[in-house]
């Protein structure tokens, strides 16, 4: 897949290797064993697939030992451990990831060689897990590397998503959404566990009685319910054999088919609670723009969350009754918003299942809750209707009524008076429809709620939840997002990888602050003359891969400008697109000194319901069939939109991207995961000072990235300033010629209105300061054509932005979250060493 081989040796050495079976011959057998035994094939005619499936099976199985001596350690140890609920966990492929983490991948290359086949072909067999979408799963993903690596007991929680979000394909320059079938042929790394199953109820009624002991109790007696069914997967840390868990969630029928109603001919009736069950657990964040579609998501986070605390609970009770204790041996992370329903899901089994009163549950509830924010988006904020919970969740309606009163009454008493702050601060919403504001909720009942860059914490502190932190003073703390430079350099850009190691050792793959050792290489003409190869090797292999999927040749000695994240307009996908039109038109106009050429490459996903991300996309295509296909372009100039943005899309694009767009409005991204993995493979930013684009002008130093734009507080003061927009094109000719071409349908000459509401939209509100921030921006791009002339200075600032990004590991984000939210400690096996090993 990336030509792996020697740089996966070179990055690699036998001191750091966990060795298992005796090499090469012990291997070899042991691997055409599990073809045998697992796929029942002959290793004269197995295909690529089949020895995927084999390797899978046999890394499987090597992690098992492992596994079950690390659950036996954190039980004999009685460990307090972390969960961590997340609606997504975007691991990507496995197997590769796996093989490293094992120290086995270059045995297990090498005996794949002397039986005859690649391994890197074995690599492409597999799909990638659809169980996320963006960066919140791939956080998730790296947070679950980064817990184990470092020998903290962890558990991740979701949901087995049977078809993923859905699989992007363009047609007409439209997105077109299919479903992602990834379990088509099974998912050999999983672990079905039908022993491990739990009642899921929905609607129905409650009673509230006394019990024998004179104390009120209420039963929720729900009318219908299905079963959580538990698949988990292994995750390996680099370089020890600590092997933690992701417990994913199967929605199952309370029985499969109603014979009743199929003997009297009622073939959909007899299957209708099936049908309604396995629902649940089809499809990741199904969309939001109907009644049932709504009702349908929070039914989704519901299960999830209910399975996950009966499950908690049901470990934590096999060591002891006493749940008193519960926050001494458990630390829930709630990774967003969306399992903020697991605060009244606790409480109630606190208190109708097991029998404890509301003081004491409510102490044990917010003592083991803490809860990431991730966006200040009121959508990502999650709303849900009063009426849904009264007819889905009508129990937790009535304790989410208790936490509101209880907390109302505490905010009255020390503000008497203050109803407006009462009214801001009430878990419900009166505006509107009423509703229950999951943030609220989630921020009430976590004894820690953190901000994932220190902007975004502190416009956390200032706006969002400014009256939440003036209540509570000490609950918000930064924790700056992260990624593993396992997987983000040293998988994806292999290379590169044993490059660095060559000349700093192999420390920065535990250490990743090492990577500073890297800075006086920057001046260093013959590793940067290194660096420089790798990076067109990269762009191109990136280059043949666009050719053979999209039949579209670029220039792979071109500037690469890449721009792949969610399609969202605060991700403003729409700013770079009008400044690829000013930049297209200054080429016809002849205006090309200076202009460096340029393969302007798009990716990412819009939500299926979301129209103007949709439109944007076809935009883009529309953009690039225009450009494409104009010979006056002579090369200067190429726009891709690659499809089905994905982990295994990104390995591939990262590592030969030149220029990384980080280009949010400022104030709107919380932190951003993409301008790490970037920067840390050597593409210099262009971007707003926004998230942690703040933080990583701060590591590089500001001569080494691009920042343009209106910052948070100027965003704030324009909207609060009646910010008219169409007042910009009286004195910016170049955006009006550009908005006149898009709304005059230059670019679609099929439909000419199909962008004349987008551009209106833009000149009447432009919420998300686009055409405020237009003029800058290409000033700036105009500047990084500057730069990338000097190509011996651009590779110096690349190379130093590499060797800065070590404080962007995740591995440092957990060890701050380990010490200042969820007090756990490493519980570490020693790794197995030895050529006999086993």
């Amino acid at each position: 897949m990336h030509g792996k081989t020697a740089a996966a040796s070179a990055a690699k050495t036998p001191s750091q290797r966990l060795t298992a079976l005796p090499r090469p011959e012990g291997l070899k057998q042991a691997l055409v064993d599990a073809l045998i035994c697992a796929v029942g094939k002959d290793p004269s005619n197995a295909t690529t697939e089949e020895w995927f499936r084999a390797l899978a099976h046999y890394t499987r199985g090597f992690m098992a030992k492992r596994w079950l001596d690390t659950k036996r350690l954190h039980h004999d140890r009685d460990v307090k451990a972390v969960y961590y609920l997340s609606m997504e966990f975007l691991i990507g492929r496995s197997l590769q990831n796996n093989l490293y983490s094992l120290g086995l991948e270059e045995d297990v290359r090498e005996a794949m060689r002397h039986l005859g086949v690649d391994l890197d072909q074995v690599y492409e067999e597999e799909y990638d897990a659809a169980l996320g979408n963006g960066g919140l799963g791939r956080l998730a993903a790296c947070f679950l590397d980064s817990l184990t690596t470092q020998g903290f007991p962890a558990y991740g929680y979701s949901i087995r998503y049977d078809n993923g979000m859905f699989v992007q394909g363009i047609e007409n320059g439209w997105q077109v959404e299919q479903p992602e079938d990834w379990l088509r042929h099974g998912n050999p790394w999983e672990f079905p566990r039908p022993a491990v199953k739990y009642f899921i109820g929905f609607g129905g009624r409650t009673e509230h009685v006394t019990d024998n002991d004179g104390q009120p109790r209420t039963h929720w007696i729900p009318d219908k319910g299905l079963l959580a069914t538990a698949y988990d997967l292994e995750v390996p840390g680099y370089g020890q054999d600590l092997i933690n868990t992701i417990r994913l969630w199967s929605a199952r029928p309370m029985r499969e088919i109603n014979l009743q109603h199929f003997n009297n001919g009622d073939l959909a009736g007899a299957l209708r609670d099936k049908y309604e069950a396995e629902t649940l657990s089809r499809v990741l964040y199904p969309g939001t723009s109907t009644e049932v579609g709504r009702k349908l998501r929070l039914r989704q986070e519901y299960f999830f969350v209910s399975a996950s605390l009966q499950d908690i609970l049901g470990r934590y009770l096999e060591s002891t009754d006493d749940l008193r204790m519960l926050p001494d041996k458990v630390a829930i992370q709630l990774n967003d918003t969306h399992p903020a329903i697991a605060i009244p899901e606790m409480m109630r089994l606190l208190i109708d299942q097991h029998g404890l009163a509301w003081p004491a549950a409510w102490s044990i509830t917010t003592a083991i809750f803490a809860y990431t924010n991730h966006t200040l988006l009121p959508e990502a904020l999650e709303a849900w209707p009063v009426d849904f919970f009264a007819e889905l969740l009508p129990r937790h309606l009535e304790i989410i009524y208790r936490i509101n009163e209880d907390f109302l009454s505490d905010v009255a008493a020390r503000f008497p008076g203050d109803d407006d702050l009462l009214r801001r601060v009430s878990i419900i919403g009166e505006d509107g429809v009423r509703h229950v504001r999951m943030g609220h909720l989630a921020f009430i009942g976590s004894h820690k709620v953190n901000g994932v860059s220190a902007l975004h914490t502190d416009i956390m502190k200032a706006s969002t939840f400014a009256d939440f932190h003036r209540l509570y003073p000490q609950r918000i703390l930064n924790k700056t997002n992260g990624i593993s430079s396992r997987r983000w350099l040293n998988l994806a850009n292999p290379a590169l990888a044993a490059l660095i190691t060559s000349r700093i050792g192999e420390g920065w793959l535990r250490d990743h602050n090492e990577l500073k050792n890297l800075t006086g290489f920057a001046d260093d003409a013959e590793f940067r003359a290194a660096f420089c190869a790798i990076k067109q090797a990269n762009k191109d292999r990136l280059s043949a891969r666009i050719a053979r999927d999209l039949g579209v040749i670029v220039n792979p000695a071109a500037m690469f400008d890449v721009q792949v994240k969610r399609i969202h307009e605060y991700k403003r996908q729409l700013l770079n697109a009008l400044q690829v039109v000013e930049r297209y038109n200054r080429i016809r106009a002849g205006n090309t000194a200076g202009m460096t050429p340029r393969t302007v490459i798009f990716g990412g996903k819009a939500a299926a319901d979301y129209h103007m991300a949709k439109l944007i996309i076809k935009l883009i295509n529309d953009i690039a069939q225009v450009v494409n296909h104009d010979p006056v372009v002579d090369g200067l100039l190429k726009v891709l939109f690659i499809p089905n943005y994905s982990v295994t899309a990104a390995e591939r694009i990262i590592p030969a991207a030149d220029l990384s767009e980080q280009i949010s409005t400022a104030g709107a991204e919380a932190s951003g995961t993409g301008n790490m993995k970037l920067a840390l493979n050597g593409a210099l930013t262009i971007g707003t000072r926004d998230g942690a684009n703040i933080e990583i002008g701060d590591a590089v130093g500001e001569d080494n990235i691009f920042f343009f734009g209106l910052s948070a507080e100027e965003v704030a003061a324009r909207r609060a300033g009646g910010y008219a927009p169409y007042t910009i094109l009286e004195t910016d000719a170049r955006l009006a010629a550009v908005l006149a071409m898009i709304r005059g349908g230059f670019f679609s000459p099929d439909d000419k209105d199909r962008y004349t509401h987008l551009v209106d939209t833009l000149l009447s509100s432009d919420y998300f300061m686009v055409l405020a921030d237009f003029a800058a921006y290409v000033a700036c791009q105009d500047r990084i054509d500057a730069a990338y002339g000097d190509q011996a200075s651009w590779t110096r600032k690349a190379i130093i932005n590499v060797a800065r990004m070590g404080g962007f590991s995740s591995d440092r984000t957990i060890r701050g979250y380990a010490e200042d939210i969820w007090q756990v400690a490493p519980c570490c096996l020693m790794p197995s060493r030895g050529a006999d090993a086993a």
